[in-house]
């Protein structure tokens, strides 16, 4: 397959991305950062001449191990941010656009869910109820996680909380 949809231009660096929002027993699917103190969502970077719908199915069945289904595009978000992308301390002005996708599974799906990703980051399960308290970034899914998942409509962030 082709690469990523990013570059890289001096301090600045672009990426198109796709993201799951991975829903089951109340509880939402988080990647621990093994860099920072903050969670994200399983995904990556689209790669040319892919889909994001079909990104997150290539990125789930690397990252944990299952073939899933999508249930809808639930979040388009524009994201600005600071951050050292790579673990070498190199701070690069970062802009994403990202679609998330809300994915449910069932319980027979998780029997078979991986605790690591393929990165050797950390797999964890965040009560839908404390997910507002934890450090989960972009700030967006941790202030709107109960909008997101009750609306049918896809909503749009521009996300600029660590620009």
């Amino acid at each position: 397959m082709s690469s990523d949809c990013c570059f890289r231009s001096d301090s600045n660096w672009f990426r198109y991305r796709a993201g799951a929002l991975i829903v089951s027993n109340n509880r939402m699917l988080f990647v621990k950062c093994k860099f920072q103190d903050y969670y994200y969502v399983i995904g990556g970077g689209v790669k040319l001449g892919e889909s994001s719908g079909d990104c997150i199915k290539r990125e789930l069945l690397e990252e944990i191990g299952i073939s899933v289904q999508t249930e809808r595009l639930a979040v388009v978000c524009e994201n600005f941010f600071k951050n050292d992308i790579s673990g070498s301390k190199e701070v690069m002005d970062c802009h994403t656009i990202e679609f998330y996708y809300l994915v449910r599974l069932d319980d027979s799906e998780l029997d078979n869910l991986k605790s690591i990703t393929d990165e050797g980051e950390e797999l964890v399960w965040i009560p839908l109820d404390r997910i507002s308290s934890v450090n989960i970034k972009p700030s967006f899914i941790r202030k709107s996680i109960s909008q997101i998942i009750s609306s049918s409509e896809i909503l749009h962030f521009v996300e600029e909380t660590d620009r």
